[in-house]
């Protein structure tokens, strides 16, 4: 992901959420060299995933795909890509935070190996108010990969 690729994330990003990052929110990602991935259909942008990695640990910020490219294997595709690039780097733990109500992203993390570590209270804005966070975590050390993928090209 560029600057360039920003007007098309952040119109995914408010497609797709109802309480959407703004565009200064991808740009400090940006600029603090997190590793901020796009995935392509052909030309097109159509998902995006958004991780920070620190000492032997990574944490997932954000990942999300175009609603019009939901259920085709793309979240999939991105968090695949994630955990090549940390494997490759070592990393010993995979940290993620998950609305309760999101369920498919919660059955893409226990597919791939995530356990449920805890919880964070009022931690995503809604419409009428908060909600909590499912935090999610994955030990690189005790398992091998699932979901085997060769990385995205970045861009």
């Amino acid at each position: 992901m560029t600057r360039f690729d920003l007007a098309v994330v952040l119109k995914i990003e408010n497609k797709a959420h109802l309480c959407p990052w703004t565009e200064k929110n991808f740009l400090d990602c940006l600029n603090a060299e997190y590793t901020c991935r796009v995935a392509k259909n052909n030309d097109e942008i159509i998902g995006f995933s958004v991780l920070t990695m620190a000492a032997e640990e990574a944490h997932l910020l954000n990942i999300c795909v175009d609603p019009d490219y939901q259920n085709m294997g793309i979240g999939q595709l991105l968090l695949s890509d994630a955990i090549v690039q940390l494997q490759q780097k070592n990393t010993s733990m995979f940290f993620l935070e998950v609305r309760p109500s999101n369920q498919k992203a919660i059955n893409l993390y226990l597919k791939n190996g995530f356990n449920e570590i805890g919880k964070r209270i009022n931690y995503y804005p809604t419409k009428k108010g908060r909600e909590d966070a499912i935090i999610y975590a994955r030990s690189f050390n005790l398992e091998s990969s699932v979901g085997h993928s060769e990385p995205l090209g970045r861009s």
